[in-house]
C-alpha cells in the first residue's frame, strides 16, 4: 500500500524559507509523476510543482515560479519543496501527492485528477 508522508511545514514570516519533505512508503515499483499541491480552506486545490521522476523535468505554477523548487532524492525516497521568498499568500495546507501512470500531458501534472496518491498534508502559514 502506497503512503506518503509529509514534513517540514510551519510559520515563517514574509521573504523567508521553508523546505517541505514528502517520504514514500510500500511502492513497489517507481511513481512516475510526483507533484505538490497546496489548498486555503474553502479553497480548491491546486498544483503547485510537479516532477517526472524518470528524468526530472519539472512543472511549477506561474505564482511560485523563480520562488519554489521541487527536488527528488531517490535513495532516500524522498520528495522536497524547497520554497523561497515566502509570501502571505502562500499560506496553505500543502499536500504531496504521486501517481504511477505514464503518459500524461505536461498541462495534466498540476490537475488533482492526475493523482491517485495523496499525503494527509503539511500547514505553511506566512505571516506579514
Amino acid at each position: 500500500q502506497v503512503q506518503l508522508v509529509e514534513s517540514g511545514g510551519g510559520s515563517v514570516q514574509a521573504g523567508g524559507s521553508l523546505r517541505l519533505s514528502c517520504v514514500t512508503y510500500g511502492t513497489p515499483y517507481s511513481l512516475y509523476y510526483m507533484a505538490w499541491f497546496r489548498q486555503e480552506p474553502g479553497k480548491e486545490r491546486d498544483g503547485v510543482a510537479a516532477i517526472v521522476t524518470a528524468g526530472g523535468s519539472t512543472y511549477y505554477a506561474d505564482s511560485v515560479k523563480g520562488r519554489f523548487t521541487i527536488s527528488q532524492d531517490n535513495a532516500k525516497n524522498t520528495l522536497y519543496l524547497q520554497m523561497n521568498s515566502l509570501k502571505p499568500e502562500d499560506t496553505a495546507m500543502y499536500y504531496c501527492a504521486a501517481d504511477f501512470f505514464r503518459g500524461r500531458a505536461a498541462w495534466e501534472l498540476l490537475l488533482q485528477r492526475s493523482y491517485k496518491y495523496w499525503g494527509q498534508g503539511t500547514e505553511v502559514t506566512v505571516s506579514s
